[in-house]
């Protein structure tokens, strides 16, 4: 596609090549339930999506969905869990700052979205129980049975498939036309230039956030500007810029989700349940340099402001058998990016690390472990396997995931105007919408992404097969 810059355009198209109840703009997970739910309630759907097959940021990651108080986790024994403390722990790691109404509308939707999927669409589902992700109080991660991203996107569009909605690839949405405050249609442009026009009663912005947008990165978070991006180049903003250019409310363009873990060269993501089992990061010095517990998305700051942006992920075998269930950790493993050494001295010379200071370092993480010293940094040890030979290490960097901060909707997942009030046919969700993880980094809560993707997703569904009625 080329580079066409995403306009708003006030009145009906001069020509109409198609027409449809509601239009989804974006086939990752947030518009692929859009539409899936806009289609049950009987609407005519057609879905756009600017690359030549749908993946985008959902078949990049790690296809891990939290959700409370489903039927998948009283299957697994976890019969505690409710939508308000899912939203307690969303507000708790955004220290208070996550947008309260969105994370009680992400919190009390995205069960019955992953139900509702189950039932309708047989998505099979079953919860991460062997880890706890850092901020969540209760085992809610939802995987489908490949455990990957690209797995959870192949479902959702075998269901759509077998919905018969259609989805038009090859086809990026460029222009959005507007008649008398409601959305009338878009303009879509294919990757020979030509452009076609679609009419439509409602439209579903699903086309993620900025992260692919270097300009708007800059602009919005400079922090991780520097940074590697680990997502999907289609992630420029449009429907940021459609918002601002029609005076849409917008918030937490500051917010975004990191990782401070990924292979390097390699560009492949490696677990955070590593850390959560015992694993440390080391620096070119040989020395850790922060509480690797406290979450992946913030490491990945703390990961960029060490020599040359690098660290090594470094663990016992104990560990490396628990990660090989974790398909990109076996790609990490057939692509040479895991390492082995029988002690702590081979480790030192292969990752050509300082010896007697990285010796420290896994001598001070047993004395912690022992309850003999006290970790600088906070982190407890104490709960932990020790960190034996053979050891095991990657070489990472940290990277810029997707943003976090979006359009504002309301509780039908409307877009609302910088005065609260809502575009009655106009919705988001995913990425294109603020998200609940507060204004920066710190307060991305695994799983936050795919999470409002699928409630948002589930909402707008719903509420645009109404309003294109």
């Amino acid at each position: 596609m080329n580079g066409t810059r995403p306009s708003v355009l006030h009145g009906l198209p001069e020509r109409i090549d198609a027409s449809a109840d509601v239009v989804v703009v974006g086939a990752g997970a947030c518009g692929l339930v859009a539409a899936l739910r806009a289609s049950a309630a009987g609407a005519d759907v057609i879905v756009v999506e600017r690359d030549v097959a749908p993946s985008g940021s959902t078949a990049m990651s790690s296809g891990f969905v939290p959700a409370p108080a489903t039927t998948f986790q009283r299957k697994a024994g976890i019969s505690d869990d409710t939508p308000e403390r899912f939203v307690a722990d969303m507000m708790a790691k955004s220290k208070g700052r996550a947008v309260p109404h969105l994370a009680e509308l992400a919190g009390r939707n995205v069960g019955p979205a992953l139900e509702w999927l189950a039932e309708v669409h047989r998505v099979e589902w079953s919860v991460l129980t062997d880890f706890l992700y850092p901020g969540h109080s209760r085992h809610r991660m939802h995987a489908v049975p490949e455990k990957t991203g690209a797995g959870l996107m192949a479902r959702l569009l075998a269901a759509t498939e077998a919905e018969r909605v259609p989805v038009v690839t090859n086809a990026r949405a460029v222009r959005l036309f507007m008649e008398e405050g409601r959305v009338a249609g878009i303009g879509i442009e294919r990757p020979d230039g030509a452009e076609e026009t679609i009419a439509c009663r409602a439209l579903v912005l699903a086309c993620n956030g900025f992260g692919g947008n270097a300009g708007l990165v800059r602009q919005h978070i400079p922090e991780i500007a520097g940074g590697l991006y680990h997502g999907h180049a289609g992630n420029t903003g449009d429907a940021l810029l459609w918002g601002q250019a029609l005076d849409a409310g917008t918030e937490h363009l500051s917010a975004y989700q990191g990782h401070g873990s990924l292979a390097h060269p390699h560009g492949i993501l490696i677990s955070w349940a590593l850390m959560t089992r015992g694993a440390i990061q080391v620096n070119a010095r040989g020395e850790r340099f922060s509480d690797e517990s406290g979450g992946y998305s913030e490491q990945a700051v703390h990961v960029l402001r060490q020599p040359d942006g690098i660290a090594w992920n470094v663990y016992g075998s104990h560990i490396h058998e628990f990660a090989r269930d974790f398909p990109d950790y076996r790609e990490a493993m057939a692509a040479g990016a895991v390492r082995q050494a029988k002690d702590a001295g081979e480790l030192a010379r292969m990752a050509r690390l300082p010896e007697a200071s990285l010796a420290q370092t896994l001598d001070h993480v047993e004395a912690c472990r022992k309850g003999e010293a006290r970790d600088p940094f906070g982190r407890d040890f104490t709960t932990l396997q020790p960190l034996e030979p053979p050891y095991y290490a990657v070489k990472v960097t940290g990277a810029l995931f997707h943003t976090q901060g979006g359009l504002m909707i309301d509780g039908k997942a409307r877009v609302t105007r910088r005065d609260g009030s809502p575009f009655e046919n106009l919705f988001a969700g995913g990425g294109a919408a603020c998200g609940v993880s507060g204004p920066d980094v710190s307060g991305y809560l695994s799983g936050n992404g795919l999470l409002t993707a699928i409630a948002f997703g589930f909402i707008a569904g719903e509420g645009a097969a109404a309003a294109g009625s």
